[in-house]
């Protein structure tokens, strides 16, 4: 004689829902089955006719069910009263989905239950301490009316509630009524359970909650504590759900997340997981170790999924969590290095550096011709392609693709006033970005160009335009990036000690003194140059103060000299 019945509240995947109740019913668990009234009457008529040789299953009367409405309650009520009825036997029964699965044999349940005979087990939690809902109501779903679906009718019960709140209305609860809310998925006493469907005022409590949001979460959530003897207040049925409020889906890869649970029941179960049907459908050996059902044991790799999904992982884009802007987590996934001005006053200086970090080192990535990347490779890792249309789509999303399919070595690369600007603001609002200025150094290219004197005006106007915009942007109060600006003046007046600091800061880099620096451009004539741009009409404020007799070059015995400390 079984002690433990089941309702089940079926609507979509009928094999499936078959092959558990039929689980149930072959090892004396009586069933009663209630079949959502969209179900077509051919696909109801098979399903009863497969599961017609059991004499411990019933099938009760059919009601159309929404979700969040009051039929569901209805359904449940019908199923547990012919349960009851026509079961004297049971002591607990056990509400379910058809996409629930049975995670434990079913005579450890009803040995569980039967050691605790007057417990429910039922979720159950005041409106004012309920954390999880999502929508923003929580005692409203009580004190407003909801007579328009949720899911069908979006607009008109948006509509009705702010005019509910315009108003000001308020429905009164019941004498003797506390709103508790929890999961739909119970297990209660003969006892309570009837107690509840027998209620001389369940006419007056059923108008109530007909006008409740999502009844199934709160009618026997609520009643249960006028009449049970002992509550706990958990669900015995394994349920996560995202951050949107629906039920995640349980697949055949997560077999061993739902065997650590030790929980008895889990939904909602993938209607093609062969894997996990076969494995729990059988009559696997208990081992009698009455184990605890423990949801939390798997709560970390949920919330961690969760996380993924709402924040991301920094420096990781896409569609299904696209941030609005200055709202990443992480710009980029790791630290990378920028530099200005420097390929324009050392010459190979990408070569000298890939040699002294030991790594690549690419030129510069926003030129307008094409990326250029270290050993000017036309695709580079993560099938990065140099096409400049390509790259210029969104240029900033083509640097947080190279950071991330390179993370784990550091990138270093190019920039300057004449490529795309674009990525400029990106890059000094990132804090993984480590940038370093020479300002004014563009016009050492143009120094060394030929060509009319007009149009290298006209240029050097343009790049110091695009240079001041370049470092405003990294002086911004909301800049987080590591910078290191000087002019071209500042700069070459201690060349070695100004790469030692860049050196020093560059994580990974190695710390040892400058044995080696690179060959500086001839600026030979270069502040004659300078004079000239002045005297056209155009200041090129950027370079600095250079001298007019040129760089004064200092001698050997200088502390500046390039140095091996042993």
């Amino acid at each position: 004689m079984s002690t433990l019945g089941f309702v089940m509240l079926c609507h979509t995947a009928l094999h499936r829902a078959a092959q558990v109740a039929r689980h149930l019913a072959e090892r004396d668990c009586p069933v009663v089955i209630h079949v959502d009234g969209r179900v077509t009457r051919s696909a109801y008529e098979a399903f009863r006719r497969d599961l017609g040789d059991l004499d411990r299953l019933r099938f009760t009367r059919r009601l159309r069910c929404d979700w969040g409405t009051w039929s569901l309650v209805q359904a449940s009520q019908s199923a547990a009263e012919m349960l009851l009825a026509e079961f004297p036997e049971v002591r607990h029964v056990y509400l379910a989905s058809g996409s629930c699965l049975p995670l434990r044999p079913v005579d450890e349940l009803r040995a569980y239950l039967a050691d605790r005979p007057m417990t429910d087990f039922i979720e159950s939690v005041t409106s004012e301490d309920v954390d999880w809902t999502v929508g923003g109501l929580n005692l409203e779903r009580f004190t407003l009316r909801f007579p328009f679906s949720w899911k069908r009718q979006r607009v008109l019960f948006d509509a009705y509630v702010g005019l509910q709140r315009r108003l000001g209305y308020r429905r009164t609860l019941p004498k003797g009524i506390v709103p508790h809310l929890g999961s739909q998925w119970w297990c209660l006493t003969r006892q309570t359970l009837t107690a509840i469907l027998q209620d001389p005022r369940r006419r007056e409590l059923e108008q109530f909650f007909r006008n409740v949001w999502i009844p199934d979460e709160s009618y026997y959530q609520t009643l249960v504590r006028r009449y049970a003897r002992r509550i706990e207040s958990r669900s015995l049925t394994l349920s996560k759900f995202d951050v949107q409020g629906k039920p995640h889906v349980f697949y055949d890869d997560h077999l061993h997340l739902l065997r650590r649970s030790d929980c008895f029941v889990a939904r909602k179960i993938w209607p093609k997981a062969d894997r996990l049907y076969a494995t729990f459908l059988t009559d696997h050996a208990a081992d009698n170790r009455m184990a605890e059902p423990a949801p939390g044991k798997i709560d970390r790799v949920f919330s961690k999924a969760q996380e993924r999904r709402t924040r991301g992982r920094p420096g990781l884009y896409m569609p299904g969590r696209f941030p609005k802007s200055d709202r990443e987590k992480g710009k980029t996934a790791t630290p990378y290095c920028v530099f200005q001005g420097f390929n324009d006053l050392f010459e190979d200086f990408e070569g000298w550096l890939s040699r002294r970090l030991g790594a690549p080192v690419h030129g510069n990535i926003f030129d307008p011709v094409r990326a250029r990347f270290a050993d000017d490779a036309p695709i580079y890792i993560g099938c990065l392609s140099s096409d400049p249309v390509l790259r210029d789509y969104v240029p900033e999303q083509f640097l947080t693709s190279l950071i991330w399919n390179t993370r784990g070595a550091r990138q270093v690369f190019m920039f300057g006033p004449r490529d795309n600007q674009r990525a400029g603001v990106f890059m000094a609002n990132d804090a993984n970005a480590q940038i370093s200025v020479i300002t004014g150094a563009w016009a050492v290219r143009l120094y060394q160009s030929t060509g009319d004197f007009a149009d290298i005006r006209q240029q050097a106007a343009q790049l110091q335009r695009h240079e001041i915009e370049f470092v405003n942007a990294l002086r911004h109060a909301k800049s987080r990036a590591n910078i290191r600006i000087w002019t071209l003046a500042e700069f070459i007046e201690e060349p070695i000690e100004n790469l030692q600091g860049v050196l020093d800061a560059m994580d990974g880099a190695n710390v040892l003194r400058l044995t080696e620096a690179p060959r500086m451009a001839d600026l030979s004539g270069f502040a004659g140059f300078v004079q000239s741009l002045k005297n056209q009409g155009m200041n090129p404020m950027t370079v600095g103060d250079f001298p007019q007799d040129g760089i004064v070059h200092r001698p050997p015995t200088d502390r500046n000299r390039p140095y091996l400390v042993t």
